[in-house]
């Protein structure tokens, strides 16, 4: 089957992403879109197997896989948690809201190691284009601030939630150009230090629900083995 077509054809769960899933969206601003295809059980018996991820078949478009979707959210990647709390869902089908319903499953406090990883490989690249260029790309200076916010968040409630809220503005303003990346660093540095603060007080668990997950996977495997 044309990986394209199984998006087409298989998704259960595609919501949009970026800017404007997280309230940051101006005149412009890309529509990225995100989903999770479920693979008929009967492609996995040929040497040959499904692909894991498809790119498009729309501009901007990406899907994981059922499997490779929430082997990636136990492990805590950021991009992959967040398309499920994304508030502009597309598309769900029966499926696509039995892995709604466990988005809690996937959250543990392994996401600040992941967060914190995922941040720093970011930092080091703005720091590069400073060096290079004198000013960062504000635009990814303005989504890592989020991104910090959030994890911090996510640490001190156990709840993770992508929209900036009243941090719209400020953030903007970042992108823009109008703050100085000395300031910039210094509030990448607090929210850095509030959540390594907020580790040991959350309310998180130590590690995700894997069986729980596991047993969803297995059961619309079987579903999809025995044509259901």
């Amino acid at each position: 089957m044309n990986p394209e077509d199984l998006v087409r054809e298989h998704t259960v769960y595609a919501c949009v992403m970026g800017s404007r899933a997280f309230g940051l969206a101006t005149e412009g601003s890309d529509t990225d879109r995100r989903g999770v295809f479920l693979a008929p059980a009967p492609l996995f018996w040929h040497f040959e197997k499904p692909p894991t991820h498809v790119d498009g078949p729309a501009e901007e478009q990406f899907s994981w896989e059922l499997e490779r979707f929430c082997l990636l959210a136990l492990r805590s990647n950021p991009n992959v948690l967040e398309c499920l709390h994304s508030p502009l869902v597309e598309h769900v089908d029966d499926t696509g809201r039995e892995l709604l319903a466990l988005r809690e499953a996937f959250l543990s406090r392994r996401t600040h190691a992941t967060f914190v990883r995922y941040a720093i490989g970011q930092r080091r690249k703005l720091e590069a284009d400073v060096r290079q260029y004198g000013a960062p790309r504000w635009k990814h200076a303005m989504h890592l601030l989020r991104l910090l916010g959030s994890s911090r968040d996510l640490l001190r409630t156990g709840r993770l939630v992508i929209d900036a809220g009243e941090q719209r503005e400020p953030l903007l303003a970042v992108k823009r150009g109008e703050v100085s990346w000395a300031e910039v660093e210094r509030r990448m540095n607090r929210l850095g230090e509030e959540a390594d603060a907020a580790l040991a007080r959350s309310p998180l668990p130590d590690e995700p629900d894997s069986a729980r997950v596991e047993d969803f996977v297995i059961r619309v495997r079987r579903a999809s083995a025995l044509g259901g």
